[in-house]
């Protein structure tokens, strides 16, 4: 069970990820980081699950597909 530092932590790391991805939605973010979070539950040592949380919902998120209205447009010709 994670503690309220912990969950303090959480919260910034979806701020952190929210501002690198705007591209996501901001619940899409939540959901990715709190199930991912999740997935550390049973871990008896918490002090770098924020941060194994974090660089697992980038890599998730690196492969996002980036939707077409922000997708980078190309010169013609």
């Amino acid at each position: 069970m994670a503690g309220d530092y912990e969950s303090l932590q959480i919260e910034q790391v979806i701020e952190r990820l929210t501002a690198r991805y705007p591209f996501v939605s901001a619940g899409a973010i939540g959901h990715t980081v709190r199930t991912i979070h999740k997935r550390f539950d049973e871990c008896r040592i918490r002090d770098f699950v924020p941060l194994l949380v974090e660089k697992a919902a980038r890599r998730d998120l690196a492969n996002h597909p980036i939707p077409e209205s922000d997708a980078p447009v190309s010169p013609i010709g």
